[in-house]
């Protein structure tokens, strides 16, 4: 109750220019609570994407059964990977990328390719792979800004405050404690507020970038492991 009286006593004397950075924390403080809730839903999507496309992936007889069935990648970083490097993959076997009802027949009877061909398949995975990176991370830049900029600018609202109250104190010729308490707790405010909008912004970016990276390396490892696979299959004679 206390601390609840104290915040509203202190904006009730903060001056225009405080409310006005008080108003710009507010906004940053949506902004980033928007994006810590859509990235941690993205990145739980995504996981849950990514184990059951893995799952059906390695399960498989024929590596470009997944293709084949036209299942889009979701928001699996590894199934989108996939499917660029099977699409290229497909296109160097049949001269064709295109899924119809002949692709499967066509790729039993293509032969095997050459590494030049392979490599242009390993380039369309490494293209795909940094496509998926900037997407998991895209946005994560507004919560670095806000967990540097918060205090920064709560405590330009401080400094401004306190100018003022001095100001109003010199004008007024009172230096008593009660005559400089409002200006300067309504100043502090602003100091507070950046703090509470910058705190729960430094936990959210420093969880979801630990976490996209680990994705990011995951996927990376994803596109070795498919490249070696087709490799294996595709590019040595069969029997």
């Amino acid at each position: 109750m206390l601390a609840s009286a104290g915040i509203l006593f202190a904006f009730e004397h903060t001056e225009l220019a405080g409310k006005a950075v008080l108003l710009a924390l507010l906004i940053g403080s949506i902004f980033s609570w928007s994006i810590i809730i859509a990235k941690a839903s993205q990145l739980r999507a995504a996981r849950k994407a990514t184990l059951g496309f893995l799952k059906a992936f390695r399960s498989s007889t024929d590596p470009l059964d997944a293709y084949l069935a036209a299942r889009p990648s979701g928001e699996s970083p590894q199934a989108a990977v996939y499917q660029a490097g099977a699409k290229e993959l497909c296109f160097h076997l049949t001269g064709s990328s295109t899924i119809d009802s002949t692709l499967a027949s066509r790729i039993a009877s293509a032969r095997p390719i050459g590494e030049t061909s392979m490599n242009s398949v390993r380039s369309a995975m490494e293209r795909a792979v940094g496509e998926e990176s900037l997407r998991l991370e895209s946005n994560l830049i507004i919560l670095a800004t806000a967990v540097s900029g918060a205090p920064f600018l709560g405590l330009l609202g401080t400094v401004w405050g306190v100018m003022d109250a001095f100001s109003g104190i010199a004008q007024a010729g009172q230096a008593s404690l009660a005559a400089m308490a409002p200006g300067v707790s309504g100043a502090l405010i602003t100091t507070v507020v950046g703090l509470l909008v910058a705190i729960p912004a430094m936990f959210g970016y420093n969880f979801l970038t630990t976490y996209t990276r680990s994705f990011i390396v995951e996927t990376e490892n994803f596109a070795a492991e498919c490249a070696a696979v087709f490799e294996h299959r595709f590019t040595s004679p069969r029997s």
